[in-house]
């Protein structure tokens, strides 16, 4: 049997986004289904809109909109029929129904394709729908799944912008993703997941701060030629912290530019090159990093 959860303690707040950041198979889309009912939790305790997840779960799924992965369009349908459908599910009048979908078409811009059978949408427009479709009974929380996984970058800075307007309107929006860049400049706080386990949670300049400065990365030619580096560095003033990850010299320092030309004249100083030379800001990878011992992106290979 294998364990895809199991060290997962949140409190989601009202009218937040919260990402749930991790790389694929970390659990976070089973944690999601747990949270929307979809799938039986073994064991644990949650508390979703008020509701307790064991005893009320059609309480929960009358308060909740959920947007996953794959999708819920009926792609023989077009965005009219399944929005009026999705809302006479949910008990609303026929007028009502017409009416919020016809609010939701002009909302999220799809009156060029809502007549057309969503089996021709593109991916970008099919994901348009099925925002539309979570939303259509205005829940007080909305589960987003990988919302933006495999959109173009136009297209997702389209819904980074919907997904801050639904938190502006008093939305409760709980995403998952293993974009680090989204993670970071959509999400008010955000919890990395690895292996089934939270490793840690806060706000993304929270987080980033937990890295010792900013992060100057090193390739060299041989092994020797890193160990040599590793051990001249290691020495100086300036070096916060260090190490050896995935055949790159890992160093954190206070002041990068300053310090970037420091380390070149130490390792001139003893006849060292390095191959290539990266600089960045503390990025949410570096923290998956610290806490892992491995990189988001490496991660997701394995």
């Amino acid at each position: 049997m294998v364990e895809a959860v199991r060290g997962v303690d949140l409190v989601i707040r009202a009218k937040e986004i919260f990402g749930f950041l991790g790389p694929n198979g970390a659990g976070k889309t089973t944690a999601l289904r747990m949270l929307t009912t979809l799938l039986a939790p073994t064991t644990g305790h949650a508390t979703v809109v008020g509701h307790d997840l064991h005893s009320q779960p059609k309480q929960i799924r009358r308060c909740i909109g959920y947007v996953s992965q794959a999708g819920g369009t009926d792609t023989s349908a077009t965005a009219w029929e399944n929005l009026i459908l999705q809302a006479r599910l949910y008990g609303i009048s026929p007028h009502a129904a017409l009416q919020r979908a016809q609010d939701l078409i002009d909302r999220l811009q799809m009156d060029d394709f809502a007549a057309r059978p969503a089996v021709t949408y593109s991916g970008g427009q099919r994901r348009r729908l099925d925002l539309a479709l979570g939303m259509v009974h205005n829940p007080p929380l909305l589960f987003l799944d990988e919302p933006t996984l495999g959109l173009d970058p136009q297209s997702r800075a389209y819904f980074w912008e919907e997904i801050q307007r639904l938190r502006d309107e008093g939305t409760t929006v709980f995403l998952t993703t293993h974009y680090m860049d989204e993670a970071d400049k959509l999400c008010d706080r955000v919890s990395i997941i690895d292996r089934g386990v939270i490793v840690t949670e806060g706000t993304p300049g929270e987080l980033k701060r937990q890295i010792k400065g900013d992060s100057i990365i090193l390739e060299f030619a041989s092994d020797h030629l890193q160990t040599m580096g590793q051990r001249i560095l290691a020495d100086q003033a300036y070096v916060k912290e260090h190490m050896v990850r995935d055949g790159k010299l890992h160093l954190y320092v206070e002041h990068g530019e300053q310090d970037l030309a420091a380390i070149i004249r130490s390792l001139d100083a003893e006849q060292i090159a390095a191959t290539s030379i990266e600089f960045a800001r503390p990025s949410l990878d570096d923290v998956f990093l610290l806490k892992t011992g491995r990189t988001l992106r490496d991660s997701e290979g394995e």
